[in-house]
């Protein structure tokens, strides 16, 4: 029997709308993910339906970048972006017609702009998260579900000031999502970060859900031992699965010495016109200040700052190389464990983001390696749903606490830069949960909405992603501000409810700019 192989793809980005402002600049992650990593991956996809070249693909969508990719405002303003980037490059046309190297790349992101906002607006009327539906319905991409707002669940379930009602909220939640958006009920979910402790297997299950993704040794490290090590899922005692990720597989692209995005041809991410050109010359893409374009002329080259021109011809090509070596390492891989007598399963999880946006040929590289698997003969391309539907009886085991970030455990999230948080987040899950029980018998319908509202400042402040950022630095001060926004919002409206003096202006004001999630359940905190 040949093996399997599981590639499972995290799309996720944190809540960033901001309604009250004409543009804002954290409203680009949004912007520059759609046109580097979702638009092609989903034509990648629709691709290879539509040549029935036959895959099977796993992704998770977040609750909150569902909210986003369904906004109104945001897909607005996503498509003036894409007007402003066309405007660019047909500046630099013009101001490079006497380079040829650099008007043929200024031609290459006219078309890259010009076919991004053809295929949004005309092929799938601003609504990418259709485009998803459908690739689910052909049967070759299975959508997976994911907590509300991407919170850390075994930070939120923590004994130290945890609660489980605030880790139930999250999960259920973000179920309650996934099935209003698409129409079912989803098997994975994606834990934020691969993060696991103990109890939150209790929760997938009243969630329904039967199975989810750990790094390596929180099966490794579970107890008993598993087995067959990483090469196969382990049933956890209160029933979901829990599959390995293959660490060999995610270090040959993600290691930052060897892996393949950091190949000399691939196109360097940090040299950007945005930098490069005089301010007034970008234009109104910069609104007054420097960014990134998505204009980007050079190639890696090598770890010194003089850069080469990039030429996409060549970098394809070399994508192609690697997708190739990537599949015979998955080959030799699979070989050698199922020479030991198993019918392995091979997990290969990465974010989304990473196809695209941070490797801009990500996508190509995918596309090759998928087609080429199409004929494979030692494994074949499969999901875990598919592989537990094919092999029901397996171990039972208790995993062991673990993420996939640095280090395995929580240190990126739960540090000396960003410790502060919890217990303002411990404390308002406690307040949730008691007005939660208050107000259970006996809502009106205004109360519910504040509720409701109550519910979404907290879910929102909760994101692991303000953690993070403020760890790397990355967007401190953004991320400083998210948290204790969410949280002022929530202690203000929770006050004036108990108090039953709420300023509805300040409710509508909150509503408007923290708009996600409409049906919302906060009896989840009871």
């Amino acid at each position: 029997m040949p093996g399997s192989l599981a590639l499972i793809l995290h799309a996720h980005l944190p809540f960033v709308r901001h309604p009250e402002h004409k543009h804002f600049l954290e409203e680009d992650w949004f912007f520059e993910a759609m046109t580097e990593s979702y638009i092609p991956l989903v034509r990648m996809m629709q691709r290879l339906v539509d040549e029935h070249v036959p895959f099977k693909l796993a992704i998770s969508i977040t609750p909150t970048l569902c909210a986003m990719l369904q906004d109104k405002l945001l897909c607005e303003r996503y498509v003036r972006h894409l007007d402003l980037l066309i405007d660019l490059a047909a500046r630099e046309q013009k101001r490079n017609r006497k380079h040829p190297r650099l008007h043929e790349l200024a031609d290459f992101y006219s078309k890259i702009f010009c076919e991004a906002k053809r295929f949004f607006v005309d092929g799938c009327k601003c609504d990418l998260l259709t485009s998803f539906r459908k690739l689910r319905a052909s049967g070759a991409l299975e959508v997976i579900a994911s907590a509300a707002t991407h919170g850390l669940l075994p930070l939120l379930l923590s004994a130290s000031g945890g609660s489980r009602e605030a880790a139930r909220a999250q999960i259920l939640i973000g179920r309650d999502v996934y099935a209003d958006v698409f129409g079912a009920e989803a098997a994975g979910f994606w834990l934020p970060e691969c993060a696991y402790v103990a109890g939150v297997e209790s929760i997938l299950q009243e969630a329904n859900v039967r199975w989810f993704v750990l790094d390596a040794h929180g099966l490794l490290f579970g107890t008993p031992q598993p087995r067959r090590s990483i090469y196969a899922p382990c049933y956890t005692p209160a029933g979901p699965a829990a599959f390995a990720r293959d660490r060999d597989s995610s270090r040959q692209i993600w290691s930052a010495q060897g892996g393949y995005p950091g190949d000399p041809a691939y196109r360097e991410f940090y040299r950007d016109a945005g930098f490069d050109l005089p301010l007034e010359h970008l234009g109104p893409v910069g609104f007054g200040s420097r960014k990134f374009s998505g204009v980007k002329y050079h190639r890696i080259t090598g770890p010194g700052n003089e850069k080469e021109l990039y030429d996409p011809v060549v970098a394809e090509e070399v994508a192609e190389t690697q997708a190739l070596h990537f599949l015979e390492e998955r080959r030799h891989q699979i070989r050698e464990v199922t020479t030991a007598g198993l019918d392995p399963i091979v997990v290969v999880p990465f974010d989304a983001e990473l196809f695209g946006h941070w490797w801009f040929e990500g996508p190509r590289f995918l596309e090759q390696f998928i087609r080429h698997a199409a004929t494979e003969r030692d494994f074949r391309l499969s999901t875990p749903s598919e592989y537990l539907a094919a092999n029901s009886t397996q171990q039972i085991i208790e995993p062991a606490t673990s993420t996939w970030g640095e280090n395995g455990y929580f240190e990126v999230w739960l540090n000396p830069s960003n410790a502060w948080i919890y217990p303002q987040l411990h404390l308002a899950a406690q307040r949730m949960s008691e007005v939660a029980r208050r107000y259970a018998e006996n809502c009106i319908p205004f109360t519910d909405r504040v509720l409701k509202q109550l519910a979404r400042e907290l879910l929102l402040a909760q994101s692991s992603d303000w953690a993070f950022l403020i760890k790397t630095g990355t967007a401190r001060e953004y991320a400083t501000k998210r948290t204790v926004d969410h949280l002022s919002r929530f202690n203000r409206l929770h006050d004036q409810l108990v108090t039953n003096n709420v300023d509805e202006g300040f409710l509508r004001e909150c509503e408007s700019r923290d708009n996600l999630f409409p049906n919302v359940n906060w009896r989840y905190y009871i």
